[in-house]
Parts: structure tokens; sequence; C-alpha cells
């Protein structure tokens, strides 16, 4: 008898016994949580004023990424001017990466409203 106490003991005790009273307790939350009525107007009628609503920021974005595009074209043009001054030996290693940074804003930029389909 005093075996199966102890056992009982230890068992309750531990932090698996803790962790398992602590998912159950949340299982069951989350369980009467849901509508059971099945009813998702709400949701999707949420959903489509937020697709509305970001679609009207989709002008403004593409404008910043041709406006951040522009920055880095001519950061870039001044930063190989000076490798080119200072004869350094990655100069066309420099050109490549302002190029492909430029030509990946601009093409996100033209990707963006096909995205959303504007």
């Amino acid at each position: 008898m005093k075996k199966i106490k102890k056992f009982a003991k230890n068992l309750f005790s531990a932090n698996r016994m803790k962790m398992l009273a602590m998912m159950l307790l949340c299982g069951t939350a989350v369980t009467f949580a849901q509508n059971a009525a099945g009813d998702y107007t709400a949701g999707t009628n949420a959903l489509s004023t937020v697709t509305e609503e970001i679609a009207k920021y989709v002008p403004y974005v593409v404008k910043l990424c041709y406006a951040i595009a522009g920055v880095v074209a001519v950061v870039g043009a001044i930063s190989v001017y000076i490798a080119m001054n200072n004869e350094e030996q990655d100069v066309k290693k420099k050109i490549m990466m302002v190029v492909g940074a430029c030509i990946f804003l601009v093409a996100a930029a033209q990707a963006l409203p096909l995205f959303f389909g504007l």
C-alpha cells in the first residue's frame, strides 16, 4: 500500500502532470470559445474589408519603391565613383550589386499591383 501511495504521490507531483493539466484546461477553453453555429460571414466580411483597405495603399507603396530605387541608384553611383577614383579591385562587383538592387526594387514595384489584382 505504501508503494502505491508513493507512486501516486510522485506521479501527480511531476512536472508532466502539471503540464497535462494545463493543456487540458487550455484545450477545453479553446473548444468552448469556438462558434458552433457555423456562421462565418463576419470573418469573410472582415477579410474582404481588410483586402479593400490594403489595396488602397498599393499605389503609394509602388511610388515608395520607385523612390527607394532612385536613392539606392544615386548612393550606389556615388559609391562606385569613389571606388573607381581610389582604384579599388571590386568595382564591377559594386556596380552589379547596385544595378541588381535597383532592378529588384523596380520589379517589386511592378509586381505589387499584380499581386493584389489591380
